[in-house]
């Protein structure tokens, strides 16, 4: 291996680095020196090693008890070079969100998903401690929060790529995702219109999803 395939590898190495901008400057500079030498990705790695992942990721929604989280998979899949699905049993209300990504973007954007999923899940497991509110008007607020939390999320990602617009050379979905997913059928939940969310709470998820970091990540379970 010469030395710039060398150094190329150890770039590659550390884009699997969980902490986000590390990965990104790490791939974006490997891809920066592969066009500069042109070189392609089996001279780097043999095409055999990379793999199309298609997983579900354990979590489960319906439109009514968690519609946010459908938007949140699409957030951050499109965050991390992947795309999401939902899979569901015919004639069942639940489905389980899964992504299709690369090897290595796949584990990013999984670990990205769960936590941003238990950050929304942790604050309305407090929202429905709230007893004095009937269950509709807690399903409301813990439903206004994720809404509000995605949108949060939503300004944060734009602003970063606002501000690291180098990063568009690296937040590409490989060819070999999309022609996984143009096979399978797309779906999503429709947004919930403003004037049915309870504002105090949409404000409280989007303050929250401005802020999600994940250095700050939970760690996955064993």
């Amino acid at each position: 291996m010469s030395k710039i395939t060398e150094k190329i590898a150890k770039l590659l190495a550390l884009a699997e680095s969980p902490y986000e901008e590390e990965a990104k400057a790490a791939l974006l500079q490997a891809r920066r020196l592969m066009a500069e030498h042109k070189l392609m990705p089996e001279d780097i790695e043999p095409q055999e090693n990379k793999k199309v992942i298609q997983e579900c990721v354990g979590v489960t929604c319906t439109k009514l008890s968690s519609p946010w989280t459908v938007y949140l998979s699409t957030l951050i899949a499109a965050h991390y070079c992947c795309r999401p699905y939902r899979s569901s049993v015919h004639g069942s209300k639940v489905s389980e969100i899964g992504f299709i990504g690369m090897e290595d973007d796949f584990k990013l954007c999984k670990l990205a998903f769960l936590y941003a999923y238990e950050c929304i899940a942790s604050r309305c497991r407090q929202i429905r401690t709230q007893k004095e509110y009937p269950a509709k008007t807690l399903r409301e607020m813990c439903n206004s929060y994720g809404w509000g939390f995605c949108r949060g999320l939503s300004a944060a990602f734009q602003k970063q790529e606002a501000e690291h617009q180098e990063w568009g050379l690296v937040m590409v979905v490989p060819q070999a995702v999309e022609d996984a997913v143009s096979k399978m059928k797309r779906s999503s939940y429709k947004i919930s219109p403003q004037s049915s969310m309870n504002h105090q709470y949409a404000a409280m998820g989007y303050a929250d999803g401005q802020e999600f970091d994940m250095r700050r990540r939970l760690e996955p379970s064993a």
